[in-house]
């Protein structure tokens, strides 16, 4: 799995989920325990399945209360007992006094009650179980407004005192409403509030401080500090962008100091041909400020001495130049590769011969050796006899007088291995790394010998071969290339 790749039990949306249903199943809990304290309260408010129960509840109650102290307060007796029963119900009073549990019973009703109670009726046990006013008297009702079932007598010291009338339906919605809705309202919204800080805190909150620390690394980044990082703590959506964007950060900043290494060897590389050029420039100048001097006398000879020192340094800039151009075209590839078997035997030949001259007048050996299965190499003939003619240039200037400068060719697995050595006092180890660079030279002898192009056209024309070459010091200087058995192709 991709590093990418977020595991998904440490997903960002499995959190918020489990956080979700974690909320939800609060949320359940509690109004499960909501609904139990709402059953209990409204069972308390119905003490009776039916009004008619209710009625006979009431008035047995007050029955009681009148038998045990005759000068109770009836009004505050029932909106103490009874105020928070849901069903509204009347008691109706002999001498017209009227008391309601609630205010919202019809005049109507009221009187229709009233008018019952103060209707004379045989004497003896009436419907209600108490006994009339007179011998033989009952009571008898007729209740339009109020079915029979929902009245009761109240029975005080053997005497119909009253009547308690339940109204008939179910109790107003909006009483229920007006009775539990603040309550519902605060438990509601306490566990809305109390689930939102929870998912707050424990998804939102630290999605949100890590989303704000890539905001801000981005900002920075922007603003051009390439040290800008994020944390990566965690294995969600948001550890897996923060490690995107600190690979992304890496990346430009290894190409910021790749640009800026680039643009110090542009600057040091102008440098460097503004000096080489300038050197043979001022020398020809100065020569012919003087050859131009009409007071100035100049024998023969020394003008002849003069203008081969003015044609020596105009050959030198050149070979500058002409060094500065191969460069050019081999890097950028804009020279055209010939692709053909090379005989290495031929090539080291042509090698000596070009410097046989100086080779013979200074005494020095040139030892060619070429093994079995290294005769030819394919490749740009002649490119590669200028890379060796280089080398071979290059260790002749630091091989002293009736040295040795030794070429061989040997097989290197699928490669072909071709070796440069000299007998001369080798590179300095703090040289070898840059010895290819342009302009480098390691030393005097060297800077008076050639232009530091010499190398690096060496590199590049190995390298558009598809091969590598490397120094190193082993009693002397030695370079070796390391070439393809096969056809790499044009390495352009």
């Amino acid at each position: 799995m991709s590093d990418a790749r977020v595991r998904w039990y440490r997903s960002l949306y499995w959190r918020i989920g489990v956080g979700l249903i974690a909320f939800l199943a609060l949320m359940l809990a509690a109004q499960a325990g909501l609904f139990l304290w709402m059953t209990d309260r409204i069972a308390g408010a119905m003490p009776a399945r039916n009004p008619q129960r209710l009625a006979a509840i009431v008035a047995s109650d007050i029955s009681a209360a009148l038998t045990s102290d005759p000068s109770l307060n009836l009004e505050q007796y029932v909106r103490d007992h009874y105020s928070q029963v849901y069903q509204t119900f009347l008691v109706v009073m002999r001498g017209g006094r009227t008391i309601a549990n609630h205010d919202d019973a019809p005049p109507a009703v009221q009187a229709a009650v009233r008018a019952e109670l103060e209707r004379p009726v045989p004497f003896g046990r009436g419907r209600f179980g108490g006994r009339g006013r007179g011998a033989g008297e009952r009571v008898r009702i007729v209740r339009p407004a109020v079915p029979r079932g929902n009245i009761a007598p109240v029975i005080a010291g053997d005497s119909l005192v009253g009547l308690v009338a339940v109204l008939p339906g179910r109790p107003p919605f909006s009483r229920v409403v007006r009775e539990l809705g603040p309550t519902l309202g605060l438990v509601g919204g306490g566990i809305l509030a109390v689930g939102v800080a929870v998912i707050a805190l424990v998804v939102f909150g630290p999605v949100r401080r890590r989303l704000r620390q890539v905001q801000q690394a981005t900002e920075r980044l922007g603003g051009g500090d390439l040290r800008a990082r994020v944390p990566e703590e965690g294995g969600d959506e948001v550890a897996a962008v923060a490690r995107s964007f600190n690979r992304m950060a890496e990346e430009l900043a290894g190409r910021a100091e790749a640009l800026q290494a680039s643009d110090r060897a542009r600057r040091q590389l102008l440098a460097d041909v503004s000096h080489e050029l300038n050197t043979p420039l001022t020398a020809m100048r100065g020569y012919l400020e003087t050859l131009s001097m009409p007071d100035l006398p100049i024998d023969p000879a020394m003008r002849q001495r003069y203008l081969q020192i003015i044609a020596d340094e105009t050959h030198r800039l050149e070979r500058i130049v002409g060094d500065l151009l191969d460069l050019a075209r081999l890097e950028g590839g804009g020279t055209v590769m010939r692709r053909t078997d090379v005989e290495l035997r031929t090539l080291f030949d042509r090698v000596a011969a070009r410097h046989e001259r100086e080779l013979r007048g200074r005494g020095i050996r040139i030892r060619s050796e070429v093994g079995a299965g290294a005769e030819t190499v394919p490749g740009d003939p002649d490119r590669l006899e200028q890379a060796l003619q280089n080398l071979a240039a290059n260790a002749l200037r630091h091989t002293p007088d009736h040295g040795e400068i030794a070429l061989t060719a040997e097989p290197a697995g699928g490669a072909t291995r071709i070796l440069v050595r000299d007998t001369g006092p080798g590179i300095a180890p703090e040289h070898l790394p840059l010895i290819f660079d342009r302009f480098y030279k390691a030393d005097a002898a060297r800077a008076g010998g050639g232009s530091g192009l010499g190398l690096s056209i060496v590199k590049a024309i190995v390298e558009r071969h598809g091969g590598t070459i490397t120094a190193r010091n082993d009693r002397g200087a030695v370079f070796e290339i390391l070439l393809p058995g096969s056809d790499p192709g044009d390495q352009s």
